[in-house]
């Protein structure tokens, strides 16, 4: 199929997903390379201080979008096919709610910053319905069964979810200078909202986090040594401040074993992915308890946060689980 040359600067490369599409090839229109749209609204994200996550979520929608009308610039389009294609997803995709709602919200950044203009009434979508459904909260039997099960730096991850109330990507993401020794207090900067919050540290993992820390400073102390134990900072900070990235306590709490290539091509240790810890709470809750009860290692269980907070931990603990066992409805 040919493609125009309005077209063909569109998108940079195929969509992800269960979807094998085609990528498109830049074209050049007159003298000029027309900007691409992904670019733009890259561009745009950034400029706004959107998540690296957010930017790649939409940038995928907006790819969806554009396949569905067979490669119809959006400026091309207006409410009706927005109908069309959110009303495909929840129809024949059989998305739910959440889903549905992330593309309405990725097309509707597209036509206000990136085509300049808003989207109206889209009319009659039929929208994927939301169940409604009773939390499940795990007992504080299920949960010691869940943490005996760990060990390492997956056992103390996991602990710090459920006694701090830390989502798993805040517990990932924590460095050395937000956590208070002192005050037995976490800072969990730019939370949802990009809103800080203090969180408490529970006093039984200050030392298990201590000796892990002293772990941590070890490697980092050699990867200074190797010449590649710079963190990244956002906002362009490590180019103002030249020296603030090599400092321990900006270094991340929780690191992987092998260094990977951040966005601009500097050699650094990254978090540990997510993926690793979700895959050992979701062996753990398979794995009958230690008979003998739990290791010496993390003989201590924490306690959650407090009462009133215990529905929400749990329900988070819960939440990073890959799969969901028979308890959960």
């Amino acid at each position: 199929m040919m493609v125009s040359g309005v077209h063909a600067s569109l998108m940079d490369s195929p969509v992800r997903g269960n979807e094998s599409l085609p990528p498109l090839k830049d074209r050049q229109v007159g003298c000029a390379r027309r900007p691409k749209l992904l670019d733009q609204l890259r561009e745009s994200l950034r400029s706004r201080h959107y998540s690296s996550r957010t930017e790649q979520t939409y940038c995928h929608w907006v790819r969806r979008y554009i396949h569905f009308h067979n490669i119809r610039h959006p400026a091309e389009m207006a409410e009706q096919e927005i109908n069309a294609f959110l009303t495909h997803l929840a129809t024949k995709e059989k998305v739910s709610a959440s889903t549905q709602n992330q593309a309405l919200s990725a097309l509707h950044f597209l036509y206000r910053h990136v085509i300049g203009r808003e989207v109206g009434d889209l009319g009659e979508v039929f929208r994927a319905r939301k169940p409604k459904r009773l939390p499940v909260v795990m007992t504080r039997e299920e949960v010691k069964g869940v943490l005996t099960n760990l060990t390492g730096d997956k056992w103390l991850m996991a602990s710090l979810m459920y006694s701090a109330g830390l989502r798993l990507m805040e517990c990932l993401r924590l460095r050395v200078q937000d956590i208070d020794f002192s005050r037995n207090e976490i800072l969990v900067p730019e939370d949802k909202g990009a809103k800080d919050r203090i969180t408490m540290l529970p006093e039984s993992l200050k030392a298990p986090l201590q000796q892990h820390l002293k772990t941590v400073k070890a490697i980092h102390e050699r990867n200074l040594a190797d010449g590649w134990g710079r963190v990244l900072l956002p906002d362009a900070l490590d180019r103002k401040y030249p020296s603030v990235p090599k400092e321990w306590r900006r270094n991340g709490s929780f690191r992987r074993k092998t260094a990977g290539k951040a966005l601009r091509r500097a050699k650094r240790r990254h978090h540990v992915h997510e993926s690793i810890i979700q895959k050992a709470v979701n062996g753990a809750e398979k794995r009958p308890t230690w008979p003998n009860g739990p290791p010496a290692t993390h003989s201590v269980i924490p306690s959650p946060r407090n009462s009133w907070n215990r529905a929400t931990t749990s329900g988070q603990f819960r939440n990073f689980s890959v799969t969901r066992t028979s308890r959960l409805r």
